[in-house]
């Protein structure tokens, strides 16, 4: 029996592309038990991230994206705590628009597998949102973790550079939609789903994507 929960945090800052910048509230997911934890996608506020942290070991900051508003608190987490800054290496244009002085530690692969409290999180690479846009499966925790990949009601943004409509559709179809109906989808913004739930609607996306 795992030990291992799920914590989440909303915090609240800006969304900058394109020219454009807007206020945006993220989710940020803690993974792990009393001793040791990771987070997923460390969202404007390492104070509050640390906090909720307590004293446990962070073992990684693991970034769905690089859109600023997922990782610009990231090297102030990574200072204070040690822990390393994953990526998929495919998001380090954007990255490096946010942090030019400072790059992510290691590299998310596709299938790479994540241990923390006696659970793994597997790297699904699903780019769309984003060329390096990532979520990741806990299969003993019954959940997915998708960024901005899938929402509740549908795919991520995808009007602004580095993104791609008919690529997010792929991505969900092809590595989102076989999950079990019943994994819960732990998203970047907002409610939470399941991906039975947003199975239904997966035609539309395809018939829009193409």
């Amino acid at each position: 029996m795992t030990t291992a929960r799920i914590e989440h945090l909303v915090t609240s800052g800006t969304f900058s592309l394109d020219g454009g910048t807007w206020d945006v509230d993220n989710n940020v997911w803690i993974v792990g038990d009393d001793t040791e934890a990771v987070v997923i996608d460390a969202a404007h506020d390492a104070d509050a991230i640390a906090d909720a942290l307590g004293t446990r070991t962070l073992r990684a900051i693991i970034c769905t994206h690089a859109h600023n508003d997922h990782i610009d608190a990231a090297p102030a987490l990574a200072a204070r705590t040690g822990a390393p800054i994953l990526l998929h290496p495919d998001d380090l244009p954007l990255w490096k628009q946010t942090h030019p002085d400072r790059l992510p530690d290691g590299e998310l692969s596709d299938g790479e597998r994540l241990a923390v409290a006696g659970v793994e999180l597997t790297v699904l690479h699903t780019p769309g949102h984003a060329p390096g846009a990532v979520c990741l499966y806990a299969p003993e925790l019954g959940t997915v973790f998708t960024g901005d990949t899938l929402f509740q009601g549908g795919p991520g943004a995808t009007g602004r550079s580095f993104s791609h409509f008919p690529t997010i559709v792929e991505s969900i179809r092809t590595r989102l939609l076989d999950l079990p109906a019943e994994t819960v989808v732990r998203t970047g913004h907002g409610d939470t789903t399941t991906v039975g739930a947003e199975a239904p609607n997966l035609q539309e996306w395809i018939d829009r994507g193409h």
